[in-house]
């Protein structure tokens, strides 16, 4: 058994709107959830300024549209599906990194199976029935980053996370990478929330509020 799989065993179903979250889970189709932390204590042989948590929240579902023509229309299972996995997913964040007011960054994801259509993936992470509530729930107001592909069960995901509130803070740009062993099958979906408590470590390139004007003249007179 996979670490990923180990560590989501240790989380406590969460009671949410007066339901069990596993009736939660249960309605909304999750096959499997896994929770993966880490703590980064050391960079460079030195402790960071400010140590952070980082954390994904992934549940493995059946993909709604399989079989279905290219141009169906996604909304209605959107509308349906994703609200009841973004809280799922974010209640596992907040419990697992203290809070939502501890949370800085976030991130979202998805994985479909190869059965399925890179859309279906962008279609319930891309619309406000999954952002919208990944950022109430999680106190943003930032666009969030994302990452989507189509792949085999076992593949790693690259999930892409920045403030959430202050978009352009260079030093919360980060990446976590989600797996789940045996998942997406190929009809299935795995949907990703990622969360961060703080920046990268030693993170010191500035950001967009400080950054000089650069433009192609910089390159005058260099040479070829």
């Amino acid at each position: 058994m996979g670490s990923l799989e180990l560590f989501s065993k240790k989380v406590k179903p969460l009671l949410t709107n007066s339901t069990t979250a596993g009736s939660a889970e249960g309605a909304a189709g999750i096959r499997k959830i896994v929770y993966y932390q880490e703590e980064i204590l050391l960079e460079n042989g030195t402790q960071p300024p400010v140590p952070a948590l980082r954390a994904t929240a992934a549940a493995v579902i059946p993909n709604p549209w399989i079989g279905t023509a290219p141009d169906k229309d996604l909304a209605e299972e959107s509308r349906t599906v994703a609200p009841p996995i973004a809280q799922i997913l974010t209640d596992r964040l907040i419990e697992g990194l203290g809070g939502a007011d501890r949370i800085e960054a976030f991130g979202k994801a998805a994985i479909v199976g190869t059965a399925g259509e890179i859309e279906h993936a962008g279609a319930l992470i891309h619309t406000p029935y999954f952002g919208n509530l990944v950022r109430e729930f999680l106190e943003g107001s930032s666009i969030i980053c994302f990452a989507d592909d189509r792949a085999e069960a076992g593949q790693p995901l690259v999930v892409p996370m920045w403030h959430k509130t202050e978009a352009a803070t260079r030093s919360h740009y980060q990446t976590i990478t989600a797996r789940i062993s045996d998942g997406p099958r190929p009809d299935e979906i795995v949907v990703v929330a990622a969360a961060s408590t703080g920046p990268r470590p030693h993170a010191r390139i500035g950001d967009r509020t400080t950054d000089p004007a650069v433009t192609s003249r910089i390159l005058e007179g260099a040479s070829a």
